[in-house]
């Protein structure tokens, strides 16, 4: 079984574990806002990591923004998941696996941009607070067939 790393940041950590704890109940919002809770690999380690990002859907699928507030670098999580194809999902309760891009296209990441700053408006102060383009990632969920 791989073994899972809880953030070494406090506030993380402690979200994570409302959220999972309570099975969505509680733990589902920062800021007054919804989140989601996505799960991960550890690129160097192969551990199992856990990340709460905003809620933002677009169209059928989720929008992972790699914003770190709109630090000068990109948060950890972002190298863990180009480096993968799939990641977990917890919206709530619900919990499945989602396959996952680095959105490249100009057209499309204007689209899902908007989306993203819709349902999270301090998005767009973030981008003005850095230099780098701020990493967008789709998470399409796996249906069962």
């Amino acid at each position: 079984m791989t073994e899972y790393i809880p953030s070494p940041t406090e506030w993380v950590r402690e979200q994570v574990t409302l959220y999972e704890a309570s099975n969505g109940k509680e733990g589902y919002e920062l800021r007054g806002l919804p989140v989601i809770i996505v799960t991960h690999r550890g690129r160097r380690t192969g551990a199992i990591r856990k990340t709460p990002l905003m809620h933002v859907k677009y169209e059928n699928s989720y929008v992972l923004v790699a914003s770190m507030g709109g630090a000068p670098k990109n948060p950890v999580w972002y190298y863990n998941l180009i480096e993968s194809e799939k990641v977990e999902l917890r919206d709530r309760d619900q919990v499945f696996e989602a396959k996952i891009r680095l959105v490249e296209d100009d057209y499309e990441r204007a689209q899902v941009w908007a989306a993203a700053v819709a349902a999270y408006p301090p998005y767009e102060d973030y981008q003005n607070r850095t230099n780098r383009v701020i990493p967008i990632f789709i998470a399409e969920p796996i249906l069962d067939e």
